[in-house]
């Protein structure tokens, strides 16, 4: 029939049918990306720029998308999360359906085009068990960390940007996420912690009249009203800092995410954070609040290759000296494990290739 009408036959028909899907169910061009396991991230600088990380290494890729096709892809993907972008809120960030987080920066305040980041979920990656079979972390770390997570300390995760800080959350989370009662408070949804009795929170921007906002501060509030086992802050980096603190000084345990350049200079930032609260906090209240109640810092690196790696861990001491923190060492990449209550070093097996085991 369609060659009586003088039509051109489909070469390949199943091809052909993913990209009406794509179009109409999914989000056209990019879904194959999206769908790719071994993508990372896509991030686009304009219709002509799409660039993917695959194993942290970033790859400009063949796809040019027209500024309308772009714009129009952006507003599909924030349906099914009921926040916007425009010229009054130039920034977004958002969750997709599949647990991939989207951040969108317009024309208004980008120079050019629309700027499109979305970070995808990877769920092959949930487990700590998958992380020391990927070589983030040794077994022995792995291990103890899950430890200390069952024991109810509180954890916080380091690490400067793409170190793989949520990740390791997300999978620190799960290793007890079926025997404690977990909230947990994020900007965006991101963390998608499996178990029982698991309870997310995400923040909201305010409306376009301007009301309506709900802050991380007001969400770690709330949670404490819901009886956690652990709170968790998915990213701590204002002045939510202090609401968290003083939650761990109630016996709460907590977990959450913050940038900074080590393990030590982690807690100082955390003791830092609560100033921003600017309600008479002292920062002589707040660092030995936190290294009292601070279990453990986990600090994530990524190599030069795009490999994740947790390059120490450190437990504090309980002491303030000179307005600092006092930390000791249980882990480092670079020389070996200290097994809590003992000053012998326990060394990590290094394998052929470099990576601990």
């Amino acid at each position: 029939m369609a060659l009586a009408r003088g039509e051109e036959l489909i070469d390949d028909e199943a091809a052909c049918v993913r990209d009406v899907l794509a179009t109409v169910t999914g989000f056209g061009a990019l879904q194959p990306l999206l769908d790719d396991p071994e993508i990372e991230e896509i991030w686009m600088n304009g219709p002509g720029q799409v660039h993917v990380a695959r194993g942290g290494v970033a790859e400009l890729v063949d796809l040019r998308l027209t500024e309308g096709t772009l714009r129009d892809l952006v507003e599909r993907m924030l349906q099914s999360s009921g926040r916007r972008v425009d010229i009054s809120q130039p920034f977004v960030d958002a969750s997709l359906p599949d647990g991939s987080r989207l951040h969108v920066a317009i024309a208004d305040v980008v120079r050019g085009s629309w700027a499109v980041n979305i970070r995808k979920f990877l769920p092959r990656y949930r487990t700590l068990e998958a992380l020391t079979e990927q070589g983030t972390l040794p077994v022995q770390i792995a291990a103890m960390l899950r430890a200390a997570m069952l024991d109810g300390r509180s954890v916080i995760v380091s690490g400067a940007t793409h170190a793989g800080k949520t990740t390791l959350l997300g999978a620190l989370l799960q290793a007890c996420a079926h025997q404690q009662r977990i909230i947990t408070v994020e900007e965006t949804f991101e963390l998608a912690v499996e178990g029982p009795d698991v309870v997310a929170l995400q923040g909201r921007q305010a409306s376009i009249e301007g009301s309506g906002e709900i802050t991380l501060r007001r969400l770690v509030k709330e949670a404490l009203r819901m009886r956690p086992d652990r709170l968790v802050v998915g990213e701590v980096r204002d002045a939510e800092a202090l609401d968290l603190v003083l939650a761990l000084n109630t016996g709460v345990p907590g977990a959450g995410t913050v940038h900074a350049n080590s393990a030590s200079e982690a807690l100082h930032k955390l003791a830092m954070l609560p100033l921003l609260a600017g309600r008479n906090i002292d920062r002589a209240f707040i660092a030995p609040a936190l290294a009292s109640a601070v279990g453990l810092v986990v600090h994530c690196t990524r190599e030069a290759s795009g490999a994740r790696r947790v390059q120490e861990v450190i437990v504090p001491t309980g002491q303030i000296v000179d307005g600092r923190i006092a930390t000791r060492v249980l882990y480092s990449a670079a020389l070996s494990v200290v097994g809590e209550g003992t000053d012998a070093p326990v060394r990590v097996r290094r394998r052929s290739d470099g990576m601990a085991s």
